[in-house]
């Protein structure tokens, strides 16, 4: 059974989902976090495809990362290299999708990096 900061979490995002979708020119760039790592997506919702996935699960950017991938700073850092992956993809336009979760700490440290990095939303 999820506990209860889960279930309010999910409910957000479903009310959140309703009005976002993501499109080929502006597709959506949603955040998964857990208390070690960050994953994040882009897809574009009208041809339900992941256009582009990076985590910090990843190895080579495991190194990158001094102490923990699950702080503030390791997400700015994420951030960043996401951004640059990204922009190398063809992408530099995004509609943010934070996925339920409160736009604070490491959610936002990865949107600020992501803005300098050159994304915009």
């Amino acid at each position: 059974m999820k506990n209860k900061k889960e279930i309010l979490r999910n409910k957000r995002h479903r009310r959140i989902r309703q009005t976002m979708r993501g499109t080929p020119e502006k597709p959506r760039l949603v955040i998964r976090r857990s208390l070690k790592n960050l994953s994040a997506q882009v897809i574009d919702d009208s041809s339900n495809k992941i256009l582009f996935s990076l985590s910090t699960f990843d190895k080579a950017l495991k190194q990158k990362f001094t102490s923990s991938s699950g702080n503030i700073k390791s997400s700015a850092i994420f951030g960043e290299i996401f951004a640059q992956k990204a922009k190398e993809k063809g992408i530099s336009k995004i509609i943010f999708d934070r996925a339920g979760y409160l736009y604070q700490g490491r959610v936002k440290s990865f949107a600020d990096s992501l803005r300098k990095g050159g994304l915009e939303f």
